[in-house]
Formats: C-alpha cells, sequence, structure tokens
C-alpha cells in the first residue's frame, strides 16, 4: 500500500495527497465537533478561514464566496487532497502517463474545493435559519474562529453561542488585531450584519513602579 502511494513518481502525488487529508480531516473535526478542542489547536494564519460563511443568511449572493476563501490554508489544503487523490487514481489506478495524470489532479483537486464550498455554505445557511436574531448576540461572548483585524480594516469571524445554540458571525473591532483563540465580547450590531467585538479579557498594564 505504501509502495503504491509513496514509490516512485507516485511519490509527487502521494505526499499532497497525505498532507491535503491530514489537515482536511483535522480542521473539519474541529469545527464539526462544536469547537471541542479548537481553541487550542489553531490552524488559521490570519488570512482568513475557508468556513468563513456568513451566518445570518446575508451576503453578497454567491454561496460560494462566502464559505470559501480561496488562498486560505485549509482551500489549500482540500485542493492538495483532490489533486493527490485524483492524479494518483489516474497513475496508479488507470496507468496512465505522469505527465497526463497532472492536469487530472488539477481539475480533480479544483473540483473538490468548489464542491465544499458549496456543500459548506448551504449546511451552515441550514443552521442559520430559523436561529436568533443577530440582536441577541449583543452584550455575549464568544471565541474569535477566523482573525478579526484591527481598527475595522477587515472582518474576521467568531463564534457565539446564545441559549445553547452556536453561531457563526462576520466581525470587526475597533482596537488591535483579535486572533484565535481570543475570547470577545459583542459591543454592537452593524448595519453590514456584521458584530462589534472587544476582547473580552484584555491584557492589563503593569502598575508603575
Amino acid at each position: 500500500m505504501i509502495e503504491l502511494v509513496l514509490g516512485g513518481k507516485a511519490l509527487w502525488f502521494g505526499v499532497p495527497a497525505l498532507v491535503g487529508t491530514v489537515y482536511f480531516v483535522l480542521r473539519l473535526s474541529m469545527m464539526l465537533l462544536g469547537g471541542i478542542g479548537a481553541d487550542d489547536v489553531d490552524f488559521d494564519t490570519g488570512d482568513g478561514d475557508p468556513f468563513d460563511v456568513d451566518a445570518d443568511g446575508g451576503g453578497d449572493g454567491d454561496d460560494s464566496s462566502g464559505a470559501f476563501k480561496v488562498l486560505s490554508l485549509q482551500a489549500i489544503a482540500t485542493f492538495l487532497m483532490g489533486f493527490g487523490w485524483g492524479a494518483l487514481g489516474a497513475y496508479r489506478g488507470w496507468g496512465a502517463p505522469f505527465l497526463l495524470s497532472i492536469p487530472v489532479g488539477i481539475v480533480t483537486g479544483a473540483a473538490l474545493t468548489w464542491m465544499l464550498a458549496k456543500l459548506l455554505g448551504w449546511i451552515m445557511r441550514l443552521q442559520s435559519s430559523g436561529t436568533l436574531p443577530m440582536s441577541s448576540a449583543l452584550n455575549e461572548e464568544g471565541v474569535v474562529y477566523v482573525t478579526v483585524p484591527a481598527e475595522r480594516r477587515g472582518r474576521g469571524s467568531v463564534r457565539v453561542v446564545v441559549d445553547d445554540r452556536m453561531s457563526y458571525y462576520h466581525a470587526v473591532t475597533d482596537g488591535r488585531a483579535l486572533a484565535p483563540p481570543t475570547r470577545v465580547r459583542v459591543t454592537d450590531i452593524n448595519p453590514d450584519n456584521t458584530l462589534t467585538v472587544e476582547d473580552a479579557n484584555p491584557p492589563t498594564l503593569p502598575e508603575p513602579s
């Protein structure tokens, strides 16, 4: 089995397949488990998150753009997983030439990335439909899921639990950048369906000696 995946030229397909699969499974498991352990295992690099979903059901009308940020690590991992297994299947399973297996892998990776984006967007909208209005999150505490840029220079995402129901919202902040897994407090609901949040436990300055 190892020889089939990592032997000879198959190594060029097997390595991205395994790396992408491991990362994808770990990250998706954290999300599906509702953050159990996710606060201690942070995979975000501050560039965004593939599961950056508009939990209020709004958005710009593009189902996939809100669900997947193409340049995020999770999207790259998904593409590598699809590319690796697709190319490996062509190379080992069909006996296709090495060079011909590469475009097969590229098409497979792109298709898997797109399909997962659509699926996640659909799942998250199902979860958010009929949920409590955004105003219910006001003054509640949550956890940063995707880095919130400093001084409203962009949007991140936060996870807030209201009445035992977990929701994900786009968020901005007036202060410093907030990285996962910072605990935050919701201070305002904005007209563009984002939350304004602040650090719930801001660092204390040392007293002057």
